[in-house]
Order: C-alpha cells, then structure tokens, then sequence
C-alpha cells in the first residue's frame, strides 16, 4: 500500500502479514479522494476512521493535511501498527484501541466525516446500526463513508446519498 498524494505522496508502507486486516486498494483509495477533493476542504476536516486495519485511509488523510484524525480499531496489533507508522512518518492522528461500535456509544465529539471499513461479511442490519451511530456524531453537514462489499446494496439506509464502486468494493455516502 501506498500513499498517493500530499505530503507523504509516493510513500509505500509495508504491514505485517499477520494483521487480520483487507486494506483499501489504491485505485479504490484514489477514486475515493477523488470525490472528497471535490466536495470538501481536507485541511478543514475532523475526521473518525472506523475499523481502521492498517490505517491506510487515515494515512491519507494525515498526508493531505486533515486538521484531526482518529483512527479506532478493536485490534490491537493493527492500533499498535498505526501508531508506530504515525510515529514514523511524523503524521498528527491520534489511535485509540476500541470496537467500534462501543466507541461510537461513548464518544461525545462531531465530526466532519466519518469513514468506516467494516468486515465484508457484516449484514445490512450491522450497517444500519453503525450508520445510524455514526450519523448522531456528524455536524450539520458531516459525511459518513461506509466501504462494503459490491454484494451488498445500502441504498435503502436512511440519509443514503450516492455510492460509488472500483472492483468488489463499493463506497456508500450518507448525508
């Protein structure tokens, strides 16, 4: 995996193989930031990465100057990895070690966007509850990008918005 633009662009970083993790592709990763270089100032933007893995998409966004990042993954080897990367690459995220869905009960803050990876084989109830979760914590005119399976139609959710597909994996935009 790659970082693929900003300040740390061209930058590969190398996970351990035992992270039980499916990082986002690049071509998925720059269709994605594609679409958010359109629409919203990345150097402007709190951001929550869910189900982190191997923080590929938070390391994106740390390379494009995000104001704040936290990446929450239940895992602990892949938040002791983010971490490390983080600190060797100078990038300002914060990693807190958390399921999910705990942490989205428990935490207070608004965010400009949120972007969660959940696994694959999670069923459109698990979705609907994490978006409804998530969506409390957005601002006014937050973002919620939920990455799944192109076996798996999201459009019936509430504040669906558009979604977009590179190859199996499909991005759901909610507003």
């Amino acid at each position: 995996m790659r970082i693929i633009s900003g300040s740390h662009k061209g930058r590969k970083i190398v996970a351990p193989k035992k992270l039980p993790v499916r990082p986002t592709t690049d071509r998925s990763k720059e269709g994605l930031f594609n679409i958010l270089s359109h629409r919203l100032e990345i150097s402007e933007l709190k951001i929550l990465d869910l189900f982190s893995g191997t923080g590929n998409i938070s390391y994106e966004f740390a390379s494009r100057g995000a104001k704040k990042i936290i990446s929450v993954d239940q895992n602990r080897s892949c938040s002791q990895f983010i971490q490390q990367t983080a600190i060797k690459l100078e990038l300002n995220l914060q990693v807190i070690q958390s399921e999910a869905i705990s942490f989205l009960e428990k935490n207070n803050a608004d965010y400009n966007l949120i972007f969660a990876d959940p696994p694959y084989d999670w069923e459109e109830k698990d979705y609907q509850r994490i978006a409804t979760l998530a969506l409390q914590k957005l601002n006014p005119k937050g973002i919620l990008i939920l990455e799944h399976s192109n076996h798996l139609d999201l459009s019936s959710l509430e504040s669906f918005d558009f979604s977009r597909a590179y190859g199996g994996s499909v991005f759901s935009f909610f507003e």
